[in-house]
């Protein structure tokens, strides 16, 4: 099952999530700022992905925090943040299982998303 990670409001999601189901796409929505995240899970995606996929550093939330908890960021400093601040995650964040992929490019999607 897919799986999407995002906030409802979030307009890039509302994209992806309007792709998905104009393509017949069957996924599951989790959104970040109501369900959270898994500790465990988050820690997975650093490992795969790293800080720097994974935190929206041009959003508000980013630049909200005081310049002291951006700086000398790396796994452990990014997942702390997250936990506090989910919406510190670029979106939307599709697991397909094997493959995770950030942000939204309807080509990429389509070649993602291919029958195999």
């Amino acid at each position: 099952m897919i799986t999407v990670y995002g906030i409802k409001n979030c307009d890039t999601v509302k994209n992806a999530r309007r792709w998905l189901d104009d393509n017949e796409v069957t996924y599951r929505f989790h959104d970040l700022r109501a369900d959270g995240i898994e500790p465990t899970r988050l820690r997975g995606w650093l490992r795969q992905l790293g800080w720097g996929t994974l935190l929206n550093r041009r959003g508000t939330t980013w630049r909200q925090l005081p310049a002291s908890a951006r700086e000398d960021m790396d796994d452990t400093r990014a997942m702390a943040l997250v936990l506090e601040h989910p919406t510190l995650l670029r979106r939307p964040l599709l697991d397909l299982g094997d493959t995770l992929h950030v942000g939204f490019d309807a080509d990429s999607y389509a070649s993602l998303l291919r029958p195999r």
